[in-house]
């Protein structure tokens, strides 16, 4: 069994004294694992960095088995953050949750959304709201996407201010004034192009948004917490608002 693909770096471990297993997050074959000979060594080192996009040969015996990769650098998203602490943060948050996806599930669409956000990671004033963009993708590839195209009360198309946090649908503004409270804030961003921008408020309460839903389908059912790379990019973001 053989294919070669792109893929982003989601985590590299040592595995034995010189080589490493490696995951990426492939454009074909999803999220896969393989072994990398020599992974430790001086040449293949910063190669094998989180969030680098890299040409993948993987090869095995049989189709279940781990198989090996051989790499080659596409580009190096990971030296290009290194010297920004938000955007090497937002680097390694998306690597992170990736892995929440199936292993050897494509997800060609998301993939493509994420060569996107990584494209931008040199531009602080894009790639925060790109982020956020690209995690309610994430939700969408795991069956559990928003609907935000029409308030869940009364049908209306207008004026969608809130987000249910059980259903995940839009609220209008008039249906969700008695439960305000209760309500997820739903950024205009997210539903359209605001003349205003989009500002560093905006970009907080749609990571709020996303990472309630990421929390209560995704992460805790399986026993899991929000990545440490997403919490710190908070910390990096949260300042600014």
């Amino acid at each position: 069994m053989e294919w070669s693909d792109e893929g982003m770096i989601l985590s590299v471990r040592p595995h034995g004294e010189t080589s490493a297993v490696l995951e990426l997050f492939t454009r074909h074959n999803g999220r896969h694992l393989g072994l990398v000979h020599g992974g430790r060594s001086r040449k293949l080192r910063p190669i094998l960095q989180i969030g680098n996009h890299v040409e993948a040969s993987w090869k095995a015996r049989i189709a279940d088995n781990l198989g090996h990769f051989a790499l080659e650098l596409r580009k190096g998203y990971a030296a290009l953050v290194l010297d920004d602490a938000a955007a090497l943060a937002a680097l390694s948050s998306i690597a992170a949750l990736a892995r929440l996806l199936p292993e050897r599930d494509p997800h060609p669409n998301l993939f493509e959304v994420t060569l996107f956000v990584l494209g931008y990671l040199d531009e602080p004033a894009v790639w925060p709201a790109l982020l956020v963009r690209w995690e309610l993708a994430l939700l969408e590839e795991l069956g559990f996407g928003l609907d935000l195209s029409a308030c869940a009360a009364t049908g209306a198309r207008q004026d969608l201010i809130y987000v249910s946090p059980k259903s995940g649908r839009a609220v209008s503004a008039a249906a969700g004034e008695p439960y305000k409270e209760r309500l997820l804030a739903l950024p205009p961003f997210l539903i359209g192009s605001p003349q205003a921008g989009v500002t560093a408020t905006d970009v907080v309460l749609g990571l709020a948004l996303t990472e309630h839903f990421l929390l209560a389908r995704v992460l805790r059912p399986r026993d899991l917490t929000m990545p440490e790379a997403r919490n710190r990019l908070l910390s990096y973001l949260r300042p600014n608002v």
